[in-house]
C-alpha cells in the first residue's frame, strides 16, 4: 500500500490505491490545497475539497479549528470517526499534510497521505472532475484536542540556542531564513521582521520530496536530517512561517523516521518575527 521502511508505512497510501478505491464507502478523499481554486478546477472523482484559509483556521482568533468547527468540517464531509481519511493536495501536500496533523491532534484514528498528491495524479494522467460529489452529512464526534505534536511559542523559547538534546528545524526557503525575504512572493501572512530562531537549521520542506511529489526513501531523508543534526534521540520542534510546511516536515520526521518527540509550532514566524523582543538571527541583516 506504501513504501517500505518508514516508520510508519500505514500514514501513506499511494495514488494506484487510491485509484483502487474511488468508490470505497469507507474511505473518504479531501483535497486541501494552497491554491483555493484549484479544487474546481479539477479534482479527483468522490474528493470533497477543503479551504484552508476558512475551514482549517478559527476565522476569529489565530488558531487551528475549535472542536466544534472540525466536527462540523469532517460531519460535511461525511466523515465517521471509523473513515479512513486520504488528505491530499497541490504543492506536495502542503496543506494536506496540515489536516493531517489537525486531524491526529482530534484523534481521528485512520487517517492518510496520497504520497505525491496532486502532481502525481496527474503525472500519472488519472481521471479528474469538476464534479462535486453528493455527500450524505453525519454526525462526527471528535475527541478532546490532545496538543502533544503541537509547539506553542513558550515551548519553543527553551530551544533558542539549541541546547543539548533540542533541536529547531526552520524547513523555510533559504531566502527567508537568511532573512533576505520576509514571505515568500505573493503570499500575504507576514511578520514584522526577517530572520530566524536562534539555533535553528534550515533543512527546507522541499529537501524531503522527489521530482514527481513522492516523498525521499527512509535512508535519504535519515541521511538529510542526521546530517543537520536533527536526529531522534532529541526533542524536535520544526517550524515555517504559517505552520503548513513544518507540518509536512513534521510528517516526515513522525511518521516516516519515527522521531518519538517532534512537534509542529504553527505560530510560526509570523508568530516569532512579530512578538517584542523575541530574540532573531538575521544573517542578512548583520552584512548590511
Amino acid at each position: 500500500m506504501a513504501s517500505e521502511g518508514y516508520a510508519n508505512p500505514a500514514a501513506l497510501v499511494t495514488t494506484e490505491w487510491v485509484a483502487q478505491h474511488l468508490n470505497d464507502p469507507k474511505v473518504r478523499l479531501i483535497e486541501v490545497d494552497v491554491d483555493t481554486t484549484a479544487y474546481d478546477q479539477g479534482h479527483i472523482p468522490g474528493a470533497v475539497g477543503v479551504n484552508w484559509s476558512t475551514q482549517l483556521t478559527d476565522q476569529v482568533q489565530r488558531d487551528i479549528p475549535k472542536k466544534e468547527a472540525w466536527e462540523r468540517l469532517m460531519s460535511q464531509c461525511g466523515v465517521t470517526p471509523d473513515t479512513k481519511i486520504v488528505f491530499y493536495g497541490d504543492n506536495n501536500n502542503w496543506f494536506a499534510a496540515y489536516a493531517y496533523w489537525v486531524a491526529k491532534m482530534y484523534g481521528h484514528e485512520d487517517v492518510v497521505l496520497m504520497n505525491g498528491g496532486r502532481k502525481k495524479w496527474e503525472l500519472e494522467g488519472r481521471p479528474m472532475t469538476t464534479e462535486r460529489p453528493t455527500i450524505q452529512p453525519t454526525q462526527y464526534k471528535a475527541k478532546d484536542l490532545d496538543p502533544k505534536y503541537r509547539a506553542y511559542m513558550r515551548d519553543v523559547m527553551p530551544f533558542v540556542g539549541a541546547p543539548p538534546g533540542k533541536a529547531l528545524v526552520d524547513v523555510r526557503s533559504p531566502a527567508e531564513y537568511n532573512g533576505e525575504i520576509i514571505a515568500p512572493p505573493g503570499l500575504p501572512e507576514t511578520a514584522q521582521r526577517c530572520g530566524h530562531i536562534p539555533g535553528a537549521v534550515n533543512i527546507p520542506w522541499g529537501m524531503a520530496v522527489n521530482e514527481d511529489g513522492t516523498f525521499k526513501s527512509p535512508e535519504e531523508l535519515r541521511q538529510l536530517y542526521a546530517s543537520k543534526g536533527i536526529t531522534p534521540d532529541k526533542e524536535v520542534v520544526a517550524y515555517c512561517r504559517i505552520g503548513e510546511r513544518s507540518s509536512h516536515t513534521w510528517f516526515v520526521l513522525k511518521e516516516l523516521l519515527g522521531y518519538p518527540n517532534v512537534r509542529n509550532y504553527d505560530g510560526s514566524w509570523t508568530e516569532w518575527g512579530s512578538v517584542i523582543g523575541a530574540p532573531i538571527e538575521n544573517p542578512a541583516a548583520s552584512k548590511a
